[in-house]
């Protein structure tokens, strides 16, 4: 296999909503012998192209983290990001410690084995009012996972902090964010000034936000909020 001319991507949550739209940005501007996009995933996807190579991980949370090195080993993977899109309901976990097995340890546990293969930048999935000292413990395992993998040693992290997401997911159903969805155009107006940054937003201007951060060297940790997103997602 001749070696990519860019570096290679490890993306996580591939079959989630942001990560189904990343992939498929991914793909869509990707060439034939330049960057190939290993993506972790549960079952096979659908998705067939030279540059895309699935990682079966086994079923659960729980990512067989020896498998995935030797997969990327076994392809000589010349890794240059991270992108994870992962992220889990307390409804769908069951408990805090599911949850927090998930979106952050798993998050910084496939971290690690990307900066073991060279990721330098990591673009990861996070949530509006995200802080590792707040009270809410969704808001406070998005925020320790973020201090958490910001010093593991990557070059650059990009944090991306949408609100609401609009779009229709195909591998879950969440009732109540439908519900929400349906109301986001009414409530999206009042939301200004500091709390702008609460707005729906749409789970395409995510996708693209995050694969176009992707051409960004500038060292450093960056967080992106609702404005932020929208002037990346058009770069």
């Amino acid at each position: 296999m001749n070696k990519p001319t860019r570096p290679d991507i490890l993306l996580a949550g591939s079959s989630g909503l942001i990560g189904t739209l990343v992939l498929e940005r991914l793909l869509a501007t990707a060439a034939t012998g330049s960057a190939r996009i290993f993506a972790l995933v549960r079952r096979l996807l659908r998705a067939d192209a030279p540059q895309l190579l699935q990682i079966v991980t086994a079923a659960g949370d729980q990512a067989p983290d020896a498998a995935i090195g030797q997969m990327l080993g076994q392809h000589q993977a010349q890794l240059g990001f991270y992108v994870c899109a992962l992220g889990t309901t307390m409804a769908r976990a069951g408990s805090q410690q599911a949850f927090a097995a998930v979106d952050h340890d798993l998050v910084l546990r496939l971290a690690d084995i990307a900066l073991h293969h060279g990721a330098e930048h990591a673009v990861v999935v996070s949530s509006v009012g995200a802080d590792a000292a707040s009270r809410n413990f969704y808001l406070r395992t998005k925020g320790r996972m973020e201090r958490d993998l910001s010093s593991l040693g990557f070059r650059r992290c990009d944090f991306l902090h949408p609100g609401l997401l609009i779009g229709a997911r195909t591998a879950e159903q969440r009732p109540g964010e439908s519900i929400a969805q349906r109301l986001s155009p009414l409530f999206n107006p009042v939301l200004m000034g500091p709390l702008r940054r609460y707005r729906a937003i749409t789970a395409d201007v995510v996708a693209a936000a995050a694969v176009n951060l992707l051409r960004e060297t500038t060292p450093g940790v960056y967080r992106h909020e609702y404005d932020d997103l929208g002037r990346s997602a058009l770069q």
